[in-house]
């Protein structure tokens, strides 16, 4: 179940980015933050009704629609919810760092990854 909500919200992600990329132009990335935004407020929402007390306590279905559907339409949603709990709870040292940590790591590596793709080996 959750590998076709994956290829659900992959085949989502496809069709909904290009479409605002279509209507906005493309003088800036407006269909991946179209999909990032959508996505954080439909795991918000999932997540607002479909409480439990942990992780350990989310039914099939949670799984279904946040790693499952939600998971293969952003990678975003995950982080959102992540760094808000933690914020939630009190930890707000850790929610920076979760946020933070993953924003400027991510564009480190990416940036490594682009100049490994390059370099002439």
């Amino acid at each position: 179940m959750i590998m076709i909500g994956g290829a659900l919200g992959g085949m989502l992600r496809l069709a909904v980015s290009n479409a605002l990329a279509r209507l906005a132009g493309s003088h800036f990335p407006w269909g991946t933050l179209g999909v990032n935004l959508s996505s954080t407020a439909a795991i918000g929402l999932v997540a607002g009704m479909m409480p439990a007390p942990d992780l350990s306590a989310r039914s099939l279905m949670w799984y279904m629609l946040v790693a499952g559907l939600l998971g293969g339409y952003s990678t975003v949603s995950s982080l959102s919810l992540q760094t808000l709990s933690l914020w939630q709870s009190g930890r707000h040292q850790a929610a920076i760092f979760n946020m933070g940590g993953t924003c400027l790591g991510g564009l480190m590596l990416l940036a490594l990854g682009f100049w490994l793709g390059r370099a002439p080996w």
